[in-house]
């Protein structure tokens, strides 16, 4: 999700008396529930962490910290969907259907992998991709809620813009070797796979579908 920037729309060449036009930023009412929302975004990854922390204190290892978040990351995690639909109704201006990708991409790790598939629950690599996207979200819905109340701390700012090198390729990583670990059990279990027959004549291998999901992460 994006907040609304306010550059011309068009350049001014000096030839016209006319100021640039700006982009029309999200109404007095959009606004409110854009704050609202990213308050309360920002809050719910903030428990998260808390839970990853705490819970890590309390066992003193780093190992199966997932069940202590679990419930609030799948919640936070899924009130993602509502940016897809700030896009489709024009609230903010990114663009649908590459924030429908960002956001559904992590629903599917979510939901389809991490939840459905319980063994690789305590892999290691299910931490890494949560206190990547953990920190990430902390940054972003507090960066946009300092930027729709016109008054951005450079912390905020500077950290949105450089913590994303190492945040990135550490989310991703996480990302990729959990689906890696899944494979096996969605091989044995035939999770979520259609084979034929059947009165619908169609097939379908989740298996085969997790691994071309692993190829579309290559740029």
């Amino acid at each position: 999700m994006a907040v609304s920037g306010s550059g011309g729309s068009r350049a001014d060449n000096g030839y016209s008396s006319q100021q640039p036009r700006r982009r029309k930023g999200p109404g007095a009412l959009a606004t409110a529930y854009l704050v609202i929302y990213n308050v309360v975004m920002t809050a719910g990854w903030l428990v998260i962490a808390v839970g990853l922390v705490r819970a890590y204190l309390a066992k003193g290892s780093y190992h199966s910290l997932y069940y202590s978040i679990e419930k609030p990351l799948k919640f936070f995690q899924t009130g993602a969907l509502l940016e897809i639909l700030h896009c489709a109704f024009g609230i903010v201006p990114s663009s649908v259907v590459l924030t429908a990708f960002q956001v559904m991409s992590r629903v599917f790790l979510t939901w389809a992998v991490t939840h459905s598939v319980k063994e690789v629950q305590t892999e290691d690599s299910v931490l890494l991709f949560v206190v990547a996207w953990t920190i990430t979200e902390i940054i972003r819905y507090s960066f946009y809620t300092f930027s729709l109340l016109n008054h951005l701390p450079y912390l905020i700012k500077w950290a949105r813009y450089t913590l994303f090198i190492v945040l990135y390729p550490m989310g991703v990583s996480g990302e990729l070797l959990t689906i890696y670990a899944a494979l096996p059990f969605v091989r044995q279990s035939g999770l979520y796979s259609i084979s034929l027959p059947n009165k619908y004549n169609f097939s379908f291998d989740y298996y085969t579908f997790l691994i071309l999901v692993m190829i579309s992460y290559i740029p």
